[in-house]
């Protein structure tokens, strides 16, 4: 009898192990399939509630909606939980195991048989069941759970779960860092705590009109009397407080204000008549003010003397006035034909002060030779005209226009042709056979081509034309030949010329003027202008060279005679010193632009009267001493400005001092009376006297700071036009130059720059004394000049003191006079015609400032005795 295994019940509970792993897989499996369709109508009511309060449509809605809209999900949601897991019960091992035969195949269910037993005790049937249980055991692993199969697809065919998940996606996105707040507030009841509303805050003002350049006027809400000019723009902005839309009464009549949020009102009205102004709110009054208006006077203009014909040239003088309460914006003076008043008058507009002054005169200077009416009687007017577009007429003035006289005998009938247009255009044929009679005597204008188109083009304008405007382009026609046979072409270059010179004049003019406005700043519109105004300055140098030239050819002459020594018809010259002025306009350096423009018109004036080569070098020698003599005088000046500074110095280092000996004094005193201590009132006064003290040093020295960054760049200009007058610069120049830099470093930091001045006054006077004896050297006595034009700057150095002092006091000694050479009493009352009054020549006005130089350097010196110093400084502040 076979003996059972011992060990049989151990390995049937090892294989039984994979079959217990895949059953409770499978019943995961099936317990998923019936929870997954259970649970996603509940899923779909709490994803449509995400989505809504990503997007923040709960937000907008009022508390009680919001929390209705909340309790209303979570019902649902719990309702269809509830319907979803009704009936649902956890899968045991029998459903487990049909479906691990379903999914592996297995027929006539053998995962039944391992629950099974022998009906009997027959050990071999025991052995036959064993060996099956085995055989089944040895089958699980091949026994298969499958992928759960909710079959959500069937209870949703057109696949809502996915449009919803989209939807949640996309709501997640829009709402972004916000997610989280939004789901908060979606869910959180909205208990609001009514605030109290905020203070009222009432802000009025009344702008002027712009034109009145007057500033804006607030106005007291606690009311008053305010007087603003007509036009004015009230503004008034209300927030806060409580009631409805406030109402604005403007002397009766009441107009809500404009509603820009739920708290805050603004209101806007134009003041043409004074009124009383009123604030009202629910019935009762915020604020009243009592407005009363300044009618705009429209202005005034007048002719403070009769307009007529200048001093000189063929100008019109026309002496105006003009005035307005708030400013007059433009004047302009026209001038009608009196013999045709019915025709457009000439309007000639009058440059006024910048800023749109409120009273302003002068004197206008147009020049009308060229106008058709020249000649003419006309009566001229001004109007004025305001900001607010007011105007103001003058009286009317009668007068003559002048007019330019001609020679040339053809000149002189178109000019009396183009009058007799002017006083009748219709007298159009009259002109014409006049036009055909002049063309038919070619022989009064020498055969010139030029002459006889200009005439047979009028007379055609004229016949063709019938435009009004053609008679004035045939009166053009006429002035310009008429001009032509007048003066020639190198008399008309030369008036383009004069123009073109007159032109950049008056834009250096200005730029200096803006530059003194602006701090020494210039805008590149200004720029600009000057720059054009050079270039055609050259263009018109140029022309009147060529006319020149044309003319010596037309007298015979071969060409241009050509002298070594005459630099005056050099090109290139000219060229140069425009390309100079065109440099020192890009630099801002308007004087040395200007002092360009001075040389250049004083070559074309030689230019003009022929002046030799000789003549022209002494003269330009006499400039050279000219501006020579100007740098020494600024530097005399610089001398005296720096001195002050380092008396100034000298001041501060002083107060200093007996600022510390006070401290000093007082620290000591606390310390030998430690009983009578200051009171923290008076520590506080004196340590604010002591801040404002400081503060006071500071800006004083930050001000010298300036003052003296302005000198030494001054300094630096001196330089730059000595170095181009001699070809050479002292460098005691350039020592007093980076002693200057060194004091205006320690200004800055606050430090004591006394000795860095004292070095730069020495070195100045120094500088001085090398720039009289360079410019003795080379602007010395030449050949061919006056004996006392080489000792102005040899008087510089000392030479010549002994000169002219016998000659003053033989003058000082005579009738008349007293010992001391005063005038007596009964000299002073009989006539004086001046006899015996000697004016200083130059050697005695430089003898002069080098005495001043060598005052101001021993002044400079201040390790002297006080008392000398205090000498000398009276006798600088004297002379």
């Amino acid at each position: 009898m076979t003996q059972p295994d011992p060990l049989a019940p151990l390995t049937r509970n090892l294989e039984a192990a994979p079959l217990a792993r895949r059953r409770t897989l499978a019943r995961l499996a099936l317990a998923w399939e019936a929870i997954w369709p259970a649970i996603w109508p509940a899923l779909g009511v709490l994803g449509l509630f995400l989505t809504l309060a990503l997007l923040g449509l709960p937000l907008v809605l009022p508390g009680w909606a919001k929390m209705l809209l909340a309790a209303g999900f979570l019902v649902a949601f719990g309702l269809a939980l509830r319907q979803g897991f009704r009936g649902f019960r956890w899968p045991g091992d029998d459903p487990a195991d049909r479906r691990l035969e379903r999914n592996s195949a297995l027929r006539h269910r053998p995962l039944a048989a391992l629950a099974d037993r022998p009906a009997g005790n027959d050990p071999v049937a025991q052995a036959v069941w064993e060996v099956h249980r085995a055989r089944v055991l040895g089958s699980v692993r091949r026994l298969r759970v499958g992928l759960p199969r909710p079959g959500l697809a069937k209870r949703d065919p057109i696949a809502l779960r996915a449009a919803l998940g989209l939807s949640l996606l996309v709501a997640l996105v829009i709402a972004g860092a916000e997610a989280p707040e939004r789901l908060r507030r979606a869910v959180t009841p909205d208990v609001a705590i009514a605030a109290a509303p905020p203070p009222l805050r009432l802000e009025a003002w009344v702008t002027p009109p712009a034109y009145t350049g007057a500033p804006p006027v607030f106005l007291d809400a606690a009311g008053g009397d305010v007087a603003v000019p007509a036009g004015s723009k009230l503004q008034i902005a209300l927030s806060g407080g409580t009631g409805g839309v406030p109402e604005l009464v403007v002397g009766g009549a009441a107009t809500p204000f404009r509603t820009l949020d739920a708290r805050s009102f603004g209101a806007e009205a134009v003041l043409e008549q004074g009124a009383r102004l009123a604030i009202r709110r629910d019935a009762s009054e915020l604020a009243a003010w009592t407005l009363s208006v300044q009618a705009d006077q429209p202005p005034r203009a007048a002719f403070p003397e009769p307009p007529g014909r200048a001093p000189r040239g063929l100008a019109l003088r026309l002496p105006w006035q003009a005035e307005d309460d708030w400013g007059v914006a433009t004047l302009a003076a026209e001038i009608r034909l009196k013999a045709r008043p019915q025709a457009a008058p000439h309007v000639v507009e009058i440059p006024l002060p910048a800023g749109q002054p409120r009273e302003a005169r002068g004197t206008a200077n147009p020049d009308l030779s060229a106008h058709p009416w020249a000649g003419l009687d006309v009566e001229v007017l001004l109007r004025a005209r305001d900001g607010a577009g007011q105007e103001g007429v003058s009286a009317t003035a009668a007068l003559t226009l002048p007019e330019r006289s001609f020679t040339h005998p053809v000149a002189q009938a178109l000019i009396a042709l183009r009058k007799a247009l002017s006083l009748d255009p219709a007298g159009r044929p009259a002109a014409q056979r006049e036009l055909d009679r002049l063309a038919a005597a070619p022989d009064a204008f020498e055969h010139d081509t030029t002459t006889f188109l200009a005439l047979r083009a009028a007379r055609h304008r004229l016949a063709r034309d019938r435009r009004t405007e053609a008679v004035e382009e045939a009166q053009e026609i006429m002035w310009q030949t008429a001009l032509a046979l007048e003066e020639g072409r190198a008399d008309r270059t030369a008036r383009a010329l004069q123009q073109a010179r007159e032109a950049l004049r008056e834009a250096l003019e200005e730029a200096q003027r803006q530059q003194q406005e602006e701090n020494g700043e210039r805008n590149a519109e200004q720029r600009t202008e000057t720059e054009r105004r050079i270039q055609e300055l050259r263009d018109a140098i140029r022309r009147h060279l060529e006319a020149l030239a044309e003319q010596l050819q037309r007298e015979n002459a071969e060409a241009m005679p050509f002298d070594p020594q005459n630099r005056l018809m050099d090109r290139r010259d000219l060229d140069r010193r425009t390309d100079r002025m065109r440099e020192a306009n890009r630099q801002d350096r308007t004087e040395d632009a200007e002092r360009e423009l001075a040389e250049l018109e004083e070559m074309l004036r030689a230019l003009e009267e022929g002046r030799t080569a000789r003549d022209e070098q002494q003269e330009r020698r006499r400039q050279q001493r000219q501006r020579g003599e100007q740098q020494m005088g600024v530097m005399q000046d610089m001398v005296q400005r720096q001195a002050r500074m380092l008396d100034s110095g000298h001041r501060r280092a002083e107060s200093e001092e007996e600022r510390r000996e006070a401290e000093r004094r007082a620290e000591q005193q606390r310390r030998r009376a430690p009983w009578q201590r200051q009171t923290p009132e008076q520590q506080q006064a004196e340590q604010q006297r002591r801040d404002e003290a400081a503060e006071q040093a500071e800006n004083e020295a930050q001000r010298e700071a300036r003052v003296q960054r302005a000198l030494r760049r001054a300094l630096g200009e001196v330089m730059q036009q000595f170095g181009d007058l001699t070809g050479e610069v002292p460098p005691q120049l350039g020592r007093a130059d980076q002693a200057m830099r060194e004091a205006q470093e320690q200004l800055a930091q606050g430090d004591d720059a006394r000795d860095a001045q004292q070095r730069a006054i020495r070195e100045l006077v120094e500088g001085s004394r090398q720039m009289a004896q360079q410019m003795q050297r080379q602007f010395g006595q030449q050949q061919g000049e006056g004996e006392g034009e080489g000792e102005e700057f040899g008087d510089m150095m000392g030479e010549g003191q002994g000169q002219g002092q016998g000659q003053d006091q033989a003058q000082d000694q005579g009738p008349g006079r007293d010992p001391l050479g005063r005038r007596t009493r009964e000299a002073a009352g009989a006539q004086d015609n001046g006899s015996d009054t000697r004016v200083p020549d130059e050697a005695e006005l430089l003898r002069t400032r080098r005495l001043q130089d060598e005052l101001r350097k021993r002044g400079a010196e201040r390790e002297r005795p006080q008392d000398e110093l205090d000498y000398i400084d009276r006798l600088l502040r004297r002379f």
